[in-house]
């Protein structure tokens, strides 16, 4: 009987045998030679289900880790990101900053694998054609930069991500203030003049949030800029499906970083500045002051993701930029290098406009 890992990894083209790629805009698996579109079917996997936290962090089971195929991980000297690959498709560069400097990256146990993804959608046409319009739209942006093929470096790339479920009873207690306003009088031109000056009046209040969390997400990645990331957020977690080896195929995939210990207190730590904003949502009263919440979390539960995004990362000027693209919304955020000599002119610009300002008062 065949390795039935070996066969959910191979999607060889019915017509020539090559291997067949994720097309998101057909949302198949399509062959990048001949076009020839594999029968496939990516709707057989399992269930998505959410993993218990406490339990994970004591201990997780063994077939919960791994890639259920074989995979080559390396790690940038540079930027630090680690991608995995299919061992005969490594490439030479690091697709999140450029460099050349890839090694093998030896892990000491096996990595938790993902249990679902959100699949490309928004093609790779349509991403460089928005590209292009983007970088037209950036008029402080050199002119050089406009006219480069940028478009051309382009890469799909499965980030990781973790999201988190929990149940929150949070007690707080504030000191909840009050306005009213009293009359006071004060000279002004030798008279007598008088004045609302408003007061606060402080009362001790209390509550209680319930909230439940629900795919609280924290990026487990280092390749890719998290300003960028959390730009071009939010992942519609809702339409996530199963993990399958052919939403992958013809795409790189960035192994986490941010190891699930650290992910969960980065997530708690979301949720209770969260929180902090809800309880002070309930405090009666125009103004507050030392708020103080105690939350207490339950029915904790995780899922290791992974999201995709469309990543050109260039250099200009010897700095490293990247541009990222949302591959399931179309959502985009980027960086990218300023003109001196724009920004001089705005600069200047804006001197002239005062002066001519200033002069207009002066002769009026």
């Amino acid at each position: 009987m065949p390795d039935p890992v070996s066969a959910i990894e191979k999607h060889p083209c019915p017509a020539c045998g090559a291997q067949a790629e994720w097309n998101p805009g057909k949302q198949k698996l399509v062959c990048p030679f001949c076009g020839t579109e594999a029968p496939y079917d990516v709707t057989q996997a399992g269930a998505i289900v959410e993993l218990d936290l406490v339990k994970a962090l004591r201990e997780l089971p063994d077939e919960a880790r791994g890639w259920q195929v074989e995979r080559r991980t390396v790690q940038c000297r540079s930027c630090k990101a680690v991608s995995v690959f299919d061992p005969a498709r490594v490439g030479q560069r690091c697709e999140f900053c450029g460099s050349p400097e890839l090694v093998d990256y030896q892990e000491i146990k096996a990595p938790i694998r993902p249990q679902s993804l959100l699949p490309f959608k928004v093609p790779e046409s349509t991403v460089r054609e928005q590209i292009r319009r983007w970088y037209k739209s950036k008029w402080l942006a050199p002119g050089s930069l406009k006219t480069r093929a940028l478009v051309d470096t382009v890469r799909g790339v499965y980030i990781p991500y973790w999201t988190f479920d929990a149940q929150v009873v949070c007690p707080w207690n504030a000191e909840a203030g009050h306005y009213y306003y009293t009359t006071e009088s004060y000279m002004e031109g030798g008279r007598t003049q008088t004045r609302q000056v408003r007061q606060v009046r402080w009362e001790p209040a209390s509550g209680v949030v319930r909230h439940f969390f629900d795919d609280e997400p924290v990026p487990g990645t280092h390749g890719v800029s998290q300003a960028l990331l959390r730009q071009v957020e939010p992942f519609m977690t809702n339409e996530l499906t199963p993990y399958d080896t052919a939403y992958l195929s013809g795409f790189i995939v960035e192994h986490y970083q941010v190891v699930l210990l650290d992910a969960a207190k980065a997530s708690q730590e979301q949720m209770t500045r969260k929180l902090y904003d809800l309880c002070a949502a309930q405090i009666p009263g125009d103004t507050f002051r030392n708020l103080q919440i105690q939350p207490t979390y339950s029915g904790q539960t995780f899922k290791h993701i992974l999201v995709p995004v469309w990543l050109l990362t260039y250099t200009y000027a010897a700095k490293v930029y990247q541009l990222i693209v949302n591959g399931h919304s179309g959502r985009m955020a980027g960086q990218y290098p300023k003109s001196p000599w724009k920004i001089a002119l705005i600069v200047l610009g804006v001197i002239i406009l005062i002066i001519i300002f200033l002069l207009a008062q002066g002769n009026g």
